[in-house]
């Protein structure tokens, strides 16, 4: 069905760190056309809530570049409010990216995932957080080597890829065009040891049987094994 890769390869996925010079730590992702920059920021201090816990925090912000799309998109800044989908998207990065460490370990600390989308071609939200898994580790490693922590709160690494059934076929990594006329769509984020964190899947035009279901999922454990060798290289280099 695909004439740049098979139905069950996922795009070709570049990491870069260091990207941005300013932050704590940070890379630029790119899965195929869509590219992302994510960013980590240290501060010493807790929501409210956390305050004399002990306990730290990890929590993202997701924003879209007015032209990383084919028209120009009004800046959610000018509009005043964040839309729905981009609140979802950076509660699911920032849900995600907590689960991959032991909060206790970071001390009242928090970090602030910023990705920000450059150019989108589908599955902007599952490249952030494999990007932003990256930025974190490499801001946690910051730490411990400036020795604002002691022990390494990062338990597993985690990456996330897309997953969907367009035109009777199971395809992985939906670009915005296989996706925007996909039949299932869904969403998957794992860890190393093939735990699942969080799953999203929708039957846009038909519902999806459960050996549908079990199908795409084995797909995705090995993509997502894949990617997180990816990840691995490009923390390493």
């Amino acid at each position: 069905m695909r004439n740049d890769r098979k139905n069950l390869e996922i795009r070709k996925i570049e990491i870069i760190t260091d990207y941005i010079k300013n932050a704590d730590a940070s890379c630029l992702i790119k899965a195929g056309d869509t590219h992302v920059v994510c960013t980590a920021s240290i501060e010493d201090k807790v929501p409210r809530w956390l305050k004399g816990s002990g306990k730290g925090w990890i929590t993202a912000e997701y924003g879209m570049l007015p032209r990383s799309t084919h028209e120009r998109m009004r800046r959610e800044a000018s509009a005043g409010k964040i839309g729905g989908r981009t609140s979802e998207i950076q509660r699911l990065i920032g849900r995600s990216l907590r689960a991959s460490a032991d909060l206790q370990l970071l001390g009242e600390y928090l970090i602030m995932i910023d990705c920000d989308v450059l150019q989108a071609d589908g599955g902007t939200r599952t490249a952030s957080i494999t990007g932003g898994f990256v930025a974190l580790k490499k801001c946690i490693d910051s730490m411990i080597k400036k020795k604002l922590i002691n022990q390494n709160p990062i338990q597993n690494y985690v990456a996330a890829i897309s997953c969907g059934i367009v035109k009777g076929e199971v395809l992985m990594d939906l670009d915005y065009n296989e996706d925007s006329i996909a039949d299932i769509d869904s969403n998957y984020v794992m860890n190393d040891k093939n735990q699942i964190i969080e799953l999203q899947l929708t039957g846009e035009k038909t519902t999806c049987s459960e050996s549908e279901f079990l199908q795409m999922l084995a797909y995705s454990k090995k993509s997502i094994q894949e990617i997180i060798l990816i990840q691995k290289k490009a923390l390493s280099e």
